[in-house]
């Protein structure tokens, strides 16, 4: 047996109940982790149960109340579900999921367990749900970090000013956590467990969200859930569009970018492949490889350093004294232009570029990187109050976006009001925090060609 096959610091003990040996089975309580590869939970789960002779259950709790989720998303996690849950059975892994919150769920489940495993959230509802099932399971809970590349309170023991600060300590913990995930196979069959009756089938995904008490007003956009899809969107770019990245990363009218974000977002893919898979590149461009690892790494584990330091990071009060403080001097500058939320909802404004992106979001549940800093910016020079545009940001963000509602999309909004940033010249409504024109974008790239881009999908949608 490979004890060291998950680094020890990527497991964490959450309860201290003994390992009941009279059980049927070991469980992993897939919540985060949605992938039935390249998982350190998964594998360390399977590598204790063969240890301690037992089949392997995979459990998940499907609820139908996560904050700000719509069916946008929850089309979208399902097809990877049904994906994982395949790939899991031809491992000789059954799979079991739950109507339900997943904190009581996993506790029906594990009644039979002789010890439960859990891959790591960062957000307050997922670190709530693992805190509760821990004192309510009837055996141990332990939990193992799969969702970044360095485990969060390793890379450092407090909230970081910014990406400046993370980036020396990432970079000297590179080398130890930068190796595969090693895929070993359970020596026990799950497949012939007895069902519960309270699983739930996942063969008709249609079916099933029409029974799910789910906000149904945002519709799936094209784009396919699975960690196939991922990769095969990974292969991609790693072959044709890594040596461009740093040349036209900031330019939406050019396809450069991995469109990694929303498979990261249901854990449909792992950070740490498509790390390796960059950085082993033959691409000709090292600038490339290493601006995509800042972005993949150093930026996205800065926002799980946040979300997980600080308590109010879905808040106005999550910004950063000076940002704070310059914005609430300036929260009673005169403003050209006001809209409503559902004028900007709408992209009912006098600003094409910003109507552009509001549509992009719409209707493909994304935009550009580089286009939602002036999207958040304008929000912001466009509300009342500056604490009434960070509320419609995140509302906008959450709703429609795919990658929304986790640690990069709510360090993302906060960016656009001055976290992880430093202070700039003076100027109207936005103090000193960075502000961001239309001209400044047109210098930048060709913005009316992103308008017809966007518009030309809009067209092609309304056929």
């Amino acid at each position: 047996m490979k004890q060291n096959l998950v680094e020890e610091e990527r497991i964490q003990y959450l309860n201290h109940s003994p390992i009941r040996h009279r059980g049927d089975y070991l469980l992993y309580w897939m919540q985060a982790s949605q992938r039935a590869e390249w998982n350190h939970a998964l594998e360390y789960a399977i590598l204790q149960a063969n240890i301690l002779r037992k089949p392997l259950l995979v459990f998940f709790g499907l609820t139908a109340d996560f904050p700000e989720a719509n069916q946008r998303h929850y089309q979208f996690m399902l097809e990877g579900l049904k994906e994982t849950r395949a790939k899991l059975i031809k491992r000789g892994i059954k799979m079991a999921v739950k109507i339900g919150s997943p904190d009581t769920g996993v506790v029906e489940a594990a009644k039979r367990a002789v010890l439960a495993i859990v891959d790591r959230g960062y957000l307050r509802i997922q670190r709530t749900w693992r805190e509760q099932a821990a004192k309510n399971l009837p055996c141990p809970l332990w939990q193992a970090e799969s969702e970044v590349v360095i485990p969060v309170e390793v890379a450092s023991d407090h909230e970081e000013y910014g990406a400046y600060t993370l980036r020396p300590k990432i970079r000297k913990l590179l080398k130890r956590f930068m190796r595969p995930v090693e895929e070993i196979q359970p020596e026990f069959s799950s497949l012939d467990l007895r069902p519960f009756e309270w699983e739930t089938e996942l063969s008709n995904i249609e079916d099933l969200i029409r029974t799910l008490p789910i906000d149904k007003t945002v519709p799936p956009v094209n784009l396919r859930g699975g960690t196939e899809e991922a990769k095969r969107k990974l292969r991609v770019f790693v072959t044709q569009k890594l040596p461009y990245y740093v040349k036209w990363r900031n330019d939406p009218t050019k396809n450069v970018l991995s469109e990694m974000s929303p498979y990261l977002h249901f854990g449909q893919i792992s950070p740490l492949f498509i790390a390796l898979q960059v950085v082993n590149a033959d691409c000709g461009e090292p600038t490339s490889q290493e601006a995509y690892i800042e972005e993949l790494i150093v930026r996205r584990e800065l926002a799980a350093n946040f979300v997980f330091y600080n308590s109010n990071y879905d808040s106005w009060n999550a910004l950063p004294g000076w940002s704070w403080k310059t914005l609430t001097k300036h929260s009673k500058d005169l403003r050209k232009y006001l809209y409503s939320i559902e004028e900007l909802e709408h992209a009912k404004t006098h600003d094409q570029l910003w109507n552009a992106a509001q549509k992009e979001l719409l209707l493909t549940g994304k935009i550009h990187g580089y286009v939602r800093m002036y999207w958040g910016k304008k929000i912001l020079e466009w509300s009342e109050t500056p604490q009434e545009a960070f509320r419609i940001a995140l509302y906008l963000n959450n709703k429609y976006a795919l990658d929304g509602r986790d640690a990069n999309s709510f360090a993302g909004v906060a960016w656009c009001f001055g976290k992880h940033d430093r202070p700039f010249s003076e100027r109207p409504i936005f103090g000193k925090v960075r502000y961001m024109s239309l001209n400044g974008m047109q210098r930048k790239f060709p913005v009316h060609q992103y308008i017809q881009k966007v518009e030309n999908l809009v067209h092609q949608l309304e056929r």
